[in-house]
């Protein structure tokens, strides 16, 4: 079963990839990085699976599902008027909210 909090529906396939680099241009957490022949998977957990990568890759070496994780959970606070410092509904790596360390977020939801 897949568990939002802790996995990603981000999909890396290297051997497609003709390092163009545009995945590390677009993606606002560094998920990706140059690499030599192709683009390195350098941060998956800091997906917020917004689909910017996937959307500007030209061979499809990259897929995920937008409309899910964290940058779905903050267009929906968003739009129900609350904020994410103060209300989360999405979760990161060590009981974070959208990657922040919880240490540097007023957010006390613990990812759940």
């Amino acid at each position: 079963m897949f568990d939002s909090y802790q996995e990603t529906s981000l999909k890396y396939y290297p051997e497609r990839c003709i390092n163009c680099k545009r995945c590390t241009q677009v993606c606002p957490h560094g998920v990706f990085a140059e690499g030599k022949e192709h683009a390195e998977l350098a941060r998956p957990a800091a997906c917020m699976e917004c689909g910017a990568c996937a959307g500007n890759c030209p061979v499809q070496a990259i897929t995920v599902q937008s409309g899910v994780g964290c940058a779905w959970a903050m267009i929906g606070a968003a739009l129900r008027g609350k904020d994410m410092d103060t209300e989360c509904s999405c979760g990161g790596d060590d009981g974070s909210c959208c990657g922040t360390p919880k240490k540097e977020s007023p957010c006390d939801c613990g990812g759940k």
